[in-house]
């Protein structure tokens, strides 16, 4: 029996799960699992790197301990964040996408290369904290000077574990750099900002292997988490999709990237999947209602915050995109800015977070199906909040779509189906 271990990543835990192939079905078990969460430091949102690589090498430790026998191993987690390097040496702090840095710098990006340019090289839908925009932030703050690097975290944590440094396709596309046409990044792009050509060095497909940890090979996976959950998604056809975390990810597999009016207009993202395009939007996800249960009532269990929001009758509704909902000091206060007026009681806001994120997912495949000029009849949900009935209720009746909920590890499964594609089985 081959085991394979996935180290799924994601910006509030992380987990190592170790799978195999038996009976024709692929088997899993948790073997470990960690906390993850942003850091304060000197005003500014942070990573905790060393923290992260400790619980990685910890869990590849406990894994080692029930399968001493490990064929490969692969890291995926969020995207567009990096950590630079001068050498073998960390540049830091590892800044987090929901840091404020980039704010001030956008507009002066935009003056070297306008967003419509932006966006017809890339596809990449605006988001303020995407990877262009933290790179120009790092040269005008002086973080570039001498550096040889930038990993993004998971080829960071694999480069510590074997000592290569690697760039992988389908995050790198996450950031805004990769050109759509080519899938390398844009040389273009690189030189009207003035950022250092050597940083940008060839990108390599999910399944090249890239060296060993302690007798394991170290393969790249989709090392973005959403190009790893497509992967792991039990899908019949192709069909809308949902990997429903802090973020909400919905698109479809195109073959090729959309970069049209239509689609910028509409603010979709083309990223890298493995042999296909991924045209899929962030929507700002379970973020809300995480945020909002930790400031009104972090005791409270799930199942009792949703039964009472479905039972209140506030119907009031906010743009879950706005961007004052990415990294408010209050989360409350966030939606009391833009509601007529606050909700009476505590179920009053998690109702308008739910029916809101159904209103936006109803609005994202809309564009979809104009853009793609297809009818779509079924949206497949994974992730921590596929297990929420409430808001899988809300999102069929608002989409008119069938809504298949997985409440599956498929980030993890498609991380392993990868590497077993690669490691002389076939998923």
């Amino acid at each position: 029996m081959k085991v394979f271990l996935a180290i799924d990543i994601g910006a509030s835990s992380g987990r190592h799960i170790a799978g195999w192939q038996e009976g024709g079905e692929l088997r899993t078990e948790e073997v470990y699992r960690f906390p993850n969460g942003v850091t304060e430091a000197d005003g500014h949102l942070t990573w905790d790197i060393e923290a992260l690589l400790g619980h990685v090498k910890a869990g590849i430790d406990e894994a080692l301990k029930k399968y001493p026998k490990i064929e490969s191993l692969s890291i995926d987690t969020w995207g567009v964040d990096y950590v630079l390097m001068k050498g073998d040496t960390e540049v830091l702090p590892c800044y987090a996408y929901r840091d404020g840095r980039t704010e001030t710098v956008i507009p002066r990006a935009h003056e070297k290369m306008a967003f419509r340019e932006l966006y017809r090289r890339t596809g990449i839908q605006f988001q303020p904290f995407n990877t262009v925009y933290q790179l120009y932030a790092d040269k005008l703050a002086g973080r570039l000077d001498g550096a040889t690097d930038f990993l993004m975290i998971p080829e960071y944590l694999m480069y510590k574990l074997c000592g290569v440094k690697s760039h992988e396709y389908t995050n790198a596309t996450t950031g805004g750099m990769v050109n759509a046409g080519t899938g390398a990044f844009d040389p273009e792009i690189i030189r009207a900002l003035e950022l250092p050509e050597h940083l940008f060095r060839p990108l390599q497909q999910p399944g090249t292997v890239i060296g060993e940890y302690k007798g394991i090979r170290v393969i790249l996976c989709a090392t973005h988490d959403t190009g790893s959950a497509v992967e792991g998604i039990p899908m019949e056809g192709n069909e809308l999709y949902i990997s429903s975390g802090t973020w909400s990810l919905l698109g479809v597999k195109t073959p090729k990237p959309l970069t049209d009016g239509a689609s910028e207009a509409s603010n979709y993202s083309n990223e890298g999947g493995v042999g296909y395009n991924r045209y899929q939007k962030n929507i700002m996800g379970m973020w809300l209602v995480n945020r909002l249960r930790a400031e009104l009532c972090p005791d409270k269990p799930w199942d009792e915050i949703t039964a009472e929001a479905e039972e209140k009758h506030f119907d009031h509704l906010v743009d879950v995109n706005d961007p004052v909902f990415l990294a408010p000091e209050s989360m409350r206060a966030a939606f009391d800015a833009k509601l007529p007026h606050p909700p009476k009681c505590t179920a009053g806001y998690f109702r308008c977070a739910y029916r809101s994120l159904a209103q936006g997912y109803r609005q994202a495949i809309e564009d979809i199906e104009a853009n793609t000029g297809k009818t779509y009849q079924k949206l497949y949900i994974v992730g921590g909040g596929a297990k929420n009935r409430f808001l899988n209720r809300l999102t069929e009746e608002a989409t008119g779509k069938k809504v298949i909920a997985l409440p599956i590890e498929a980030t993890a499964l498609g991380n392993l189906k990868i590497q077993i594609m690669n490691g002389g089985e076939e998923a």
